[in-house]
């Protein structure tokens, strides 16, 4: 096994997810993962803290891109609109690969713990940017509204997204998702 072969982290995301739908998420080691990529445990614990982050590490990433973008867009922008620009900037990542989304969301779905982990880390990106539009001099209780609204808008394109069979785009599932929520509020 080679100690430092090059894209051993792409191999060992490839090689858990593999072994997390052919066996389950409990029943896979970390040295059933390192076995299976062609690398030690040790090498697994230098790309991942535990057999869970092979699933959420890209987080942090995730709602760096986010922030940048919701800091980047136009000062003119509305609130939603800034919510959206965040969000496209997570469809951006996410969306390159709609195959390896549905395997880590197939995952993360049969495990009660992962969906709650899950769970977790959106709120957290919402707390980010809801923070982020409050330094832009939006309102806390519009910034938290926006940002929550934002993350279920992102969950229901999501899964439009994964469960699509024909070529829908994560952008074009985000931004359907949120004119179906305009739609929504100003028929009430």
């Amino acid at each position: 096994m080679g100690r430092w072969e090059p894209g051993a982290g792409g191999r060992l995301r490839e090689a858990a997810l593999t072994l997390y739908l052919e066996h389950g998420f409990e029943q896979t080691m970390v040295a059933d993962i390192a076995e299976r990529a062609g690398v030690t445990a040790r090498t697994f614990f230098r790309h991942f803290a535990d057999k869970r982050e092979v699933l959420f590490d890209r987080s942090s990433e995730l709602e760096e891109k986010a922030l940048a973008a919701l800091e980047a867009a136009p000062a003119t922008a509305s609130t939603l609109e800034l919510v959206a620009a965040a969000l496209d900037a997570v469809a951006d990542v996410i969306g390159q690969d709609r195959e390896l989304a549905r395997k880590r969301h197939a995952v993360i779905m049969a495990n009660a713990d992962l969906r709650e982990r899950e769970l977790i880390k959106l709120a957290d990106m919402s707390a980010a940017l809801a923070d982020g539009l409050r330094r832009r001099g939006i309102g806390g209780t519009e910034a938290s509204l926006a940002t929550e609204a934002g993350s279920a808008v992102y969950r229901v394109a999501f899964q439009r997204w994964v469960d699509a069979t024909d070529g829908l785009d994560l952008h074009d599932a985000i931004h359907r998702s949120f004119a179906q929520l305009r739609a929504l509020t100003a028929a009430n």
